[in-house]
């Protein structure tokens, strides 16, 4: 799915997609007015008022994501840390009480699964689990099955199917949040914890996929409909759909699983190497060490990069990339960015092409369009980061 985008075309690919399950917010989605399509093997809402508008009011005020569909994981029992280091290129023993990070599940080549959310609850503090996952929707149950394959009979993994997940994003966030759970006022970026609503458990972190301050809230699916009711009941709170998620976390310069990331690239490439640690590159020890250790001494053959597009004519997905006759790379995510007034893309090129301001030109629709390589984000951050 692309950014700017009541297309039909982009409809009528996400409604393809059947049979689909229910969310649990599902009834609510349609009594609030949502346009609902198939995404990721579910119902979801595409927008309620419009992309446009969903996407300007989560950059000005908090808009709040039904991501159910995502895959929520928990782990425990004697050696989970040794065996997810095993599954995953992250800091797990590293990881403190009450904070979460960004990792990744990476095949035998070093290949890209699925990239994920990874926390530490303190003293088990969310249903006994010593670690908490988050997984992408589309591929939740392909990543369970390869995560039992490795791990050993002594961890446990929960498929915490029971559970909503709420997202709450954008610059009110934090307001809105601790009118109802004032201890989140605390949380700053990467931190989670757990709290209480109304006599309902919730575990929230102080994340998102937006690039806003903001908040993921996992809680019962029977209670999910009673915490979206008061959150909207909030002057600074509106629903907003699946579009405006997609073209908020274009801006931001955040990859899409199944477009921007595959298991056909790498965590190098992808310049995710950030989520790989000291430790962790120097010990080896994780499925995939091989093909990091490679590039990080090598470089990689081709690098994901950001795309300024010269114009009003959106790139989208699939779009090849050229210099001169050259073919060297491809478009995996691209639309029009709301808060730029511009499109944007990002695509996979040819590693000597990939440099800051490189010329570059795109093939739409048989025109060639003119790009050049700009740094990511688009538009800037603004988590709420912990003071120096």
């Amino acid at each position: 799915m692309t950014a700017h985008s009541d297309s039909n075309d982009d409809i009528a690919m996400l409604e393809e997609a059947l049979p689909l399950e229910a969310l649990p917010l599902d009834a609510w989605h349609r009594a609030q007015g949502a346009r609902m399509v198939g995404f990721a093997g579910y119902h979801m809402p595409i927008h309620y008022d419009g992309i446009m508008a969903e996407h300007s009011w989560t950059r000005e005020h908090a808009g709040l994501f039904d991501v159910s569909h995502m895959g929520q994981i928990g782990f425990s029992g004697e050696g989970v840390d040794e065996a997810l280091e095993i599954l995953l290129p992250s800091d797990i023993k590293g990881l403190k009480p009450g904070r979460q990070r960004y990792s990744m599940l990476l095949d035998q080549d070093g290949g890209i699964l699925d990239d994920l959310m990874v926390a530490r609850p303190a003293n088990g503090a969310f249903d006994g689990a010593a670690i908490y996952m988050v997984v992408n929707g589309a591929t939740k149950y392909d990543d369970m099955a390869w995560m039992i394959e490795h791990l050993p009979d002594e961890v446990v993994m929960n498929h915490m199917d029971e559970q909503a997940l709420l997202a709450l994003q954008g610059p009110e966030a934090g307001e809105a949040m601790a009118t109802l759970v004032p201890g989140t006022a605390d949380l700053t970026f990467m931190q989670c914890g757990a709290f209480e609503w109304d006599g309902v458990a919730l575990w929230i972190s102080r994340s998102g996929y937006t690039g806003e301050d903001g908040f993921e809230i996992s809680l019962p699916a029977e209670a999910a409909e009673a915490f979206a009711d008061a959150l909207c009941a909030l002057r600074q709170v509106k629903p907003i759909g699946l579009g405006a998620r997609d073209s908020l976390r274009l801006e931001a310069g955040l990859p899409l699983y199944g477009h921007d990331l595959t298991s056909a690239v790498s965590t190098i490439g992808a310049d995710l190497g950030f989520a790989i640690g000291k430790r962790r590159r120097a010990e080896g020890g994780f499925i995939g060490h091989g093909r990091v250790m490679k590039e990080l001494a090598d470089g990689p053959g081709t690098k994901r990069v950001g795309l300024k597009i010269q114009g009003r004519l959106p790139a989208r997905e699939g779009a090849q990339i050229f210099v001169g006759d050259n073919l060297v790379g491809e478009v995996t995510s691209g639309g029009f960015a709301p808060t730029l007034g511009a499109p944007i893309a990002m695509g996979w090129v040819s590693l000597p092409h990939s440099a800051l301001d490189t010329a570059l030109e795109i093939d739409v629709r048989g025109k060639r369009i003119a790009a050049t390589v700009t740094p990511m984000p688009f538009v800037p951050h603004r988590y709420r980061r912990a003071a120096a």
